[in-house]
């Protein structure tokens, strides 16, 4: 591990966030009970102000952050107006590879010798134990985490992880110092063969009453697996969103889970959302459930989909592009739906509410956002509820990826919010661009994959970080992927931005520039009494 010195400590408080080397203290103290107001520990405000316009370039749309019921058929739209905000802001005369972001939002670079979090698993999209309000949970003394693992040592490469993933988590003392303190890995949380179909992907894990546990997840079935793990393959799989109800226990020794019975809650209906019929390549994962103090007694659920329709019928609209009239810099709606090849990308963030307290039975809202002919990829979404000046905002987290932007477009890998008064809103993108957090990039080159050809000329830090998960505080946890031609599969050092009004900033003078201890994941609510916490 790398050093740092260890957070502050207070006795009946949990550990705040303490200044690494020369960095100002920046104490993010709680109290030890749920706390009355339904809404996330807040960050701090940043110390910028919305980005002016940039000359040569069109406005951002016009986005009022009005709150509708959410149930109406209103869906927000991330317009190609608003991504390009994200070329307005970065710096077009850097030399070339250098990073051409604003520092507000580039994440710090990670050491290109970082620790392994464990030797025989690759770990990557990571979460916590967290209540119906996102505080993050410790049971009993311990802090716990959950995470996408596969096996180091079977004989497929980093990139083949995906089709082999399992659900593992990790668990350490609360009173620990994340410094110095490794994650003990407790195994696959799930018996093998057990969950609904052959790999567990993404989700999320609330702490139910009675010591009961609800694993929200991916439920995805490959059936080339071994074809792919050759090289080979290319069946499309299948993926519904299931939940598992089981045991969480704590003692000296750690942490364990049994008894989980697994359920089938959704699928993808081809009316609101793509199925697997119309888009070999569609996007249905990463359930999120919270409850909305809007809307007292309903469980909520956000998780990544596509526009339903067929792949390549989808056509741009006027909305869709969201120039303001008379706009001089404004792409003419014709020509994009003729010459680009936008229509292919229709992500959106889709939303669901159950039916019933035992969190069985779930029926599908329409989408709160949508990014069709933008990007095609709105990862791990996330609703982080912040009161600011006496009202509770709501941002909507999600990941996504430079190369699947459309035509026209471009940003980084890394971290995309909007901002709005409820659940459904007319979201307007943070920073107006939507873009909160990316790996250092130049964004004057043409877009990579990480899992292909690299370009030489490219920034080797520009897919350090994926995954990257908003905790409360605003501190964001992610796990690394490349650094310079490091491949990772460990979590990355935590960073913290701070936001308010619509605008992030990253907090350079958090940890040792910027950069906090790997794998990052306080808790803020304790539960299960004294435990082990003396």
């Amino acid at each position: 591990m790398k050093s740092h010195s260890n957070p502050n400590r207070r006795r009946r408080r949990m550990r705040s966030v303490a200044a690494f080397a020369a960095a100002a203290s920046v104490a993010a103290t709680v109290l030890m009970a749920s706390p009355a107001a339904q809404a996330n520990l807040p960050a701090d405000k940043p110390a910028t102000t919305m980005p002016a316009p940039t000359p040569g370039f069109p406005l951002p749309s016009v986005h009022t952050q009005e709150a509708f019921d959410p149930a109406a058929n209103f869906t927000s739209k991330w317009t190609r107006a608003d991504a390009k905000q994200i070329m307005a802001q970065s710096n077009p005369n850097v030399t070339p590879g250098q990073n051409s972001m604003s520092p507000n939002v580039t994440m710090p670079e990670i050491p290109k010798d970082f620790p392994a979090m464990n030797d025989d698993v690759w770990v990557w999209d990571t979460w916590s134990l967290t209540d119906e309000n996102a505080n993050q949970i410790s049971y009993k003394g311990w802090d716990v985490i959950f995470s996408l693992v596969a096996d180091r040592h079977a004989g497929y490469g980093f990139d083949q992880r995906h089709w082999n993933a399992r659900i593992g988590y990790f668990f350490r003392k609360t009173n620990a110092d994340p410094a110095k303190d490794k994650w003990n890995y407790g195994g696959h949380l799930f018996l093998d063969n057990t969950s609904i179909g052959n790999t567990e992907w993404s989700g999320s894990t609330r702490l139910m009453q009675g010591d009961h546990v609800n694993v929200f997840y991916t439920a995805t079935t490959f059936y080339d697996r071994a074809e792919r793990n050759a090289g080979g393959g290319g069946i499309a799989p299948d993926a519904v969103i299931a939940k598992a109800l089981g045991n969480i226990h704590a003692d000296k020794n750690g942490v364990t889970f049994d008894g989980f019975q697994h359920a089938k809650l959704l699928e993808p209906d081809g009316k609101l959302y793509q199925t697997k019929a119309q888009n070999a390549g569609f996007a249905f994962r990463d359930p999120y459930t919270f409850q909305d103090p809007a809307q007292p007694g309903k469980t909520f659920m956000v998780f990544e989909g596509n526009t339903a329709g067929n792949r390549g019928d989808y056509k741009c609209t006027d909305a869709d592009l969201g120039y303001r009239p008379g706009d001089p810099y404004a792409e003419n709606t014709n020509t994009v739906n003729t010459t680009t090849g936008s229509w292919f990308q229709t992500a959106s963030v889709g939303l669901a509410v159950a039916d019933n307290k035992d969190l069985t039975q779930w029926h599908f809202l329409p989408p709160i956002l949508s990014a069709n002919c933008v990007n095609d990829q709105t990862e791990r979404p996330q609703i982080f509820i912040q009161n600011e000046n006496g009202k509770n905002k709501y941002y909507l987290f999600t990941i996504s990826h430079q190369f699947t932007y459309a035509d026209g477009m471009r940003g980084p890998d890394g971290v995309y919010g909007f901002v709005g008064n409820g659940v459904r809103s007319d979201f307007q993108p943070v920073n107006n661009s939507g873009l909160a957090l990316g790996s250092p990039t130049d964004l004057n080159l043409p877009a990579n994959n990480p899992s292909g050809n690299l370009s030489a000329q490219q920034n080797g830090r520009q897919f350090q970080a994926y995954s990257h998960y908003v905790q409360p505080g605003g501190l964001v946890q992610s796990f690394i992927d490349n650094v310079d031609g490091v491949r990772g599969g460990s979590l990355s050092p935590t960073v913290k931005i701070n936001f308010a009004g619509g605008v992030t900033q990253v907090d350079h003078s958090f940890g040792q520039n910027g950069l906090g201890p790997f794998g990052y994941l306080p808790t803020n609510v304790r539960v299960g009494g004294e435990g082990l916490y003396k």
